[in-house]
């Protein structure tokens, strides 16, 4: 059996999988019922000392919603917690009292002020927690006020900060950040130049996620307005994943330990994450969609998977995939692959036709000798894999590598380099 133990910043925990602040986490009830279940860890929903913290009490979500209304994107309005500061603390002092084998992470959020972080983390520190995480993701509300996202867009705040907490918790600091920029890259670089223990990410996505149509808000609609929100799920984790290798292959932050988060649903998501480099994962929208008792399949889905391909830790795991995720020029322009229809599984739709004729390269015939039957064009396809995503049969159309580096249109070798692009020839900006 592989172990899933886990040790991230040397916080033990008896999985790699740990709720993120949110909801789930918002107090003693729901966190006990989760260690219950048998999550790793979790992260405290974020605390303040704001008084003022008031949720609205009409809806907090809106949703996004496949064609067979699986949900794959959820956005939230809900503000940090509305608890009073020291209930929560008592909290969890007492379920890490009662649960000592558990990671109990803090969330924390308050004025760009020193004195009030460290006011804050001494509290904290108190309780017996295994570290603290600074929210300054949070896109919505808290940003208004000059917290969160607002903090998190400004690197040198992100340093400031960290540099604040570092200075008055023993604890480690983990940095939260927010994907609400050009370049995630740099604000990591600010959290790891303040002495941050971690970064985690991605925090939600500035959204609006639709428009009720009859009242002309947004939706979660309140009193007949609506505003943006956190945007989460697995329609965003293709977002995260891209942002965590990005730090992770990055030399300034390369050492910098990731803890992974976006649309985190199924332990293969889990499995994507800590091979671009994260060292566990946080799990947010899952759990509010089918409860905590998917870490079940969370946790037996990932061992059996590593015991499969011989991984023994999870940490054999983590970063297998970083060393292969490369810039575009640096891509062999010599590889060529071609599709082929696997006849004995097509159940003659005709989607690959239809998709590659109207959008593609004419490259799959719907007629072979009279008869309906979709074949793929060797000379024409140029291996771009449409007709693989679209086809309703898994494993019915294939990419095959191809023997030798011929251009499919021209039967010319293929030589083209682009690894200098910036100086290439074809590049309009350097004939300029």
């Amino acid at each position: 059996m592989a172990d899933l133990s886990s040790e991230f910043l040397g916080i033990k925990s008896p999985n790699p999988f740990w709720l993120a602040s949110a909801p789930p986490t918002d107090k003693e009830v729901n966190v006990v019922r989760a260690f219950e279940a048998g999550w790793g860890g979790v992260v405290w929903k974020t605390l303040g000392e704001d008084p003022h913290v008031v949720n609205v009490n009409g809806p907090r979500y809106g949703a996004v919603y496949s064609g067979d209304r699986v949900l794959i994107g959820l956005n939230n309005i809900e503000l940090i917690t509305d608890r009073p500061l020291q209930i929560n603390l008592d909290e969890i002092a007492r379920v890490k009292r009662n649960w000592p084998d558990r990671a109990m992470i803090v969330s924390l959020m308050v004025p760009c002020e020193e004195k009030n972080w460290k006011d804050i983390l001494l509290k904290v520190q108190d309780t017996g927690a295994d570290g603290v995480e600074l929210n300054f993701g949070c896109p919505h509300g808290m940003s208004e006020r000059g917290m969160g996202a607002a903090v998190g867009q400004v690197p040198e705040y992100i340093q400031m900060v960290t540099e604040w907490c570092k200075q008055y918790t023993k604890l480690p600091v983990i940095v939260k950040l927010t994907p609400n920029i050009t370049d995630v890259r740099g604000p990591a670089r600010a959290a790891h130049a303040g002495g941050a223990d971690a970064v985690s990410l991605i925090n939600t996505i500035n959204s609006i996620t639709s428009v009720n149509l009859d009242t002309m808000s947004p939706e979660p609609s309140i009193d007949g307005w609506g505003s943006h929100g956190g945007y989460c799920g697995p329609a965003v984790k293709p977002i995260a994943l891209n942002m965590v290798a990005e730090i992770a292959r990055d030399p300034e932050t390369a050492t910098l330990p990731i803890s992974g988060i976006g649309g985190v649903t199924t332990w293969r998501d889990a499995a994507e994450f800590l091979a671009l480099g994260a060292g566990n994962v946080q799990v947010c929208t899952a759990a509010m969609t089918y409860g905590f008792r998917i870490i079940e399949e969370l946790t037996h889905g990932l061992s059996d998977w590593m015991d499969d391909n011989g991984y023994q830790s999870v940490s054999e795991v983590v970063g297998r995939a970083t060393p292969n995720v490369k810039d575009w020029q640096q891509l062999n322009l010599n590889y060529i692959s071609k599709a082929l229809i696997n006849q004995d599984l097509c159940i003659q739709c005709g989607r690959c036709h239809v998709v590659c004729e109207d959008t593609s390269h004419q490259a799959i015939t719907a007629l072979v000798d009279g008869q309906r039957k979709f074949e793929v064009i060797d000379e024409e396809c140029v291996g771009c894999n449409l007709c693989v995503n679209v086809c309703p049969v898994e494993h019915c159309i294939t990419m095959e590598q191809q023997s030798s580096g011929v251009d499919a249109r021209t039967q010319q070798p293929i030589s083209m380099n682009y690894a200098n692009w910036t100086t290439h020839p074809n590049n309009p900006s350097a004939q300029r």
